[in-house]
């Protein structure tokens, strides 16, 4: 059988070579996270094996919860340990790897503008929120939805999609993981969230014991700044439910 790949086209040579410097860093430092392989790097495109899987679902959230607790443990481990929230990293060529503070005030200031935030009271909550979120130990965000995770018949997980690369705390990208699967498949019980907690806790502090420490409370404060976040994207992407606050809080059904 003939080898088939799967070509991502971009409007601008910097955003090929950002996505393309993504893809080593994960597969140099988050080594738990199986990538395609990346065949050809062109102008304007990535070309990658193709991978025959499906997205993501909520059955599939405690096994990719440890996964990504375990490599978010491992990039902190050879690369993020030194790294400060607030503060850009730097790849081996020297180019900046996005800090977690300011690109996310931008993105909450740009909310308001759209209209997803009513005025300018909840804007400061929420970078109020942000501020208070950016503190221990620090992983890295690649956008965790489910459309980004292709699991095999034979039950491999590849992970997709490096365009988006930035610092961020631990914790942080499986919130966004479980946000996104809220807003595709609806509802998820408060049992399956604490259960995915526990095991991305369980994974990441087999790297080191100061890397669990994620609680409910703090993811929590993760999913309400994804509910914003991401409002602009209802309705696309296959994001057919809206934002259900009451999925999230803890204790809830």
């Amino acid at each position: 059988m003939r080898p088939r790949y799967f070509t991502k086209r971009y409007e601008a040579p910097e955003r090929v070579a950002s996505a393309a410097r993504h893809h080593a860093w994960l597969a140099q430092h988050a080594q738990p996270l199986r990538l395609p392989t990346l065949t050809v790097v062109g102008p304007t495109s990535l070309t990658y094996e193709w991978i025959d899987g499906r997205p993501a679902r909520p059955e599939d959230l405690p096994a990719l919860a440890a996964l990504l607790g375990d490599a978010h443990g491992a990039a902190w481990t050879t690369d993020l340990r030194p790294a400060s929230l607030n503060t850009p990293h730097r790849f081996r060529d020297g180019i900046a790897f996005g800090d977690y503070i300011g690109p996310r005030q931008t993105a909450l200031r740009r909310r308001l503008e759209q209209g997803y935030l009513p005025d300018r009271g909840a804007l400061h909550a929420m970078l109020s929120l942000l501020e208070q979120t950016a503190q221990g130990p620090t992983a890295f965000y690649k956008d965790s939805n489910p459309r980004n995770f292709l699991i095999t018949e034979a039950g491999d997980v590849y992970t997709v999609d490096t365009d988006d690369l930035t610092l961020a705390p631990m914790g942080y990208d499986l919130a966004k993981l479980i946000a996104t699967l809220i807003l595709t498949h609806g509802h998820l019980p408060a049992p399956a969230i604490d259960s995915a907690l526990r095991a991305y806790n369980e994974a990441a502090e087999r790297h080191a014991l100061r890397l669990a420490a994620t609680d409910r409370e703090r993811l929590d404060d993760f999913l309400t700044l994804h509910a914003v976040l991401n409002a602009p994207y209802a309705g696309r992407n296959g994001y057919r439910y809206s934002w259900p606050p009451q999925s999230c809080p803890r204790g809830s059904a």
